[in-house]
């Protein structure tokens, strides 16, 4: 099936895509130069980064400076395509001619989709491999590089759902440091019905995929009981009855403690740790994928301002591509309402409108993130308040 488009929107699509060739190239030209030429410049001095590296780290960044410029030239080309076409009164032409200002907006709206699905594909598939492979190349040679992955002091909680629909804690692992493939001087608490019931010690674990299971190295293992099922205690050596509870005259009646030290040792847990330590934990450098799947490894930690952070930001990255398609409707609709909109006056109201509309998404999410609104309304509100500004301002053109 043929589509066929009238002359009328071939003559607003061709000036849309010229100008806008122009915008993103200048917007992203201009970021990428203000936001790592100077960095590069010191990095260079100061540990002396060798140039081509720093080549090709400046490119790794036009992805990241290319997707945040797609929807402001987007604006800014509505904007002043639509502004031109009302000072030239070529509008009032057409709507001599019978036609409604819908129809002339939809050739801007219908190429806002477009570079709606190219922002996403960028945002997912391209800039986060991008700038991971920036911070590997600058960790070859910068101290301190941030990789986005933990690798001091991780601290992981495991929760299980039981049948009254509450969480209870069945593991509690922590590792003093992680390289990427095993953790060094780790140390796993796991809980039984009622009370802690083992303590596993050791210098190394990995995790090996053919078994499934944990390997650890050089530790010991302290098996726990409770108080109860100690001949001692059973005898009342060593405590007193209190209001029917037990109450301690010596620490070691509370707890039976028997200890198996090992050089290996190979135990079935789940691998969620390894899983947790591995992934990024910045969800800004993240794809909406990688994102998805580190929320549900961290649904079972109980993290709950963790937990909210990360639904924000899934929301938030649902909903930015689709800035392009908002940004389309407020840029078309001032140009037709308001004429005399010359290239320095469209300027100025694009970097007001991206100015607000950047702030409000930041206050909103921020209220997402300390759990007063709700992540959908955090991620998205910013853009239903600019589709209704957007349909109005048509509205009223229209009218």
């Amino acid at each position: 099936m043929k589509i066929k488009i009238n002359l009328l929107d071939q003559y607003i699509l061709q000036q849309l895509i010229v100008l806008f060739i122009g915008s993103v190239g200048l917007l992203a030209s201009v970021g990428v130069a203000l936001g790592t030429i100077s960095d590069l410049t010191y990095k260079i001095s100061e540990y002396n980064l060798p140039l081509l590296v720093a080549v090709q780290i400046f490119c790794l960044k036009i992805p990241e400076y290319t997707t945040y410029a797609l929807p402001i030239a987007l604006l800014l080309t509505s904007l002043l395509v639509y502004g031109r076409l009302n000072n030239n009164l070529e509008l009032i032409a057409f709507y001599s001619s019978g036609i409604s200002i819908y129809s002339i907006v939809a050739p801007a709206i219908f190429f806002s989709l477009s570079i709606t699905v190219t922002t996403f594909l960028l945002n997912e598939f391209i800039v986060p491999p991008a700038n991971y492979q920036v911070a590997q190349l600058e960790s070859n040679f910068v101290p301190k590089t941030n990789l986005y992955r933990q690798k001091k002091d991780i601290f992981y909680p495991e929760y299980q759902v039981i049948a009254n629909g509450n969480s209870k804690l069945v593991r509690l692992y922590y590792a003093q440091q992680f390289d990427g493939n095993r953790f060094k001087k780790i140390i796993i608490l796991n809980w039984g019905m009622s009370h802690l019931q083992k303590i596993i010690v050791a210098q190394q674990a990995t995790w090996n995929q053919n078994q499934k299971a944990w390997q650890l190295r050089n530790g010991r293992i302290e098996n726990i009981e409770p108080v109860e099922d100690t001949p001692q205690c059973n005898q009342g050596k060593g405590f007193v009855r209190e209001q029917g509870n037990l109450a301690p005259r010596a620490l070691a009646c509370f707890d039976f403690v028997k200890v198996d030290f090992f050089s290996q040792k190979t135990l079935f847990l789940p691998p969620i740790f390894f899983e947790i330590a591995s992934q990024a934990t910045d969800p800004q450098k993240m794809s909406l994928r990688q994102a998805l799947k580190y929320l549900k490894l961290i649904i079972k930690s109980n993290d709950e301002p963790k937990i909210r952070l990360f639904k924000v930001s899934i929301q938030q990255k649902l909903a930015f591509p689709f800035i392009c398609f908002v940004f389309a409707m407020i840029g078309s609709g001032v140009g037709v309402k308001f004429n005399q909109i010359n290239r320095g006056r469209g300027f100025s109201i694009c970097v007001g409108i991206v100015f607000t509309y950047y702030l409000l998404g930041f206050i909103v999410g921020s209220l997402g993130i300390v759990g007063l609104v709700s992540p959908l309304v955090a991620g998205w509100l910013p853009n239903f308040l600019g589709w209704v500004i957007g349909g109005w301002l048509l509205y009223c053109s229209n009218h």
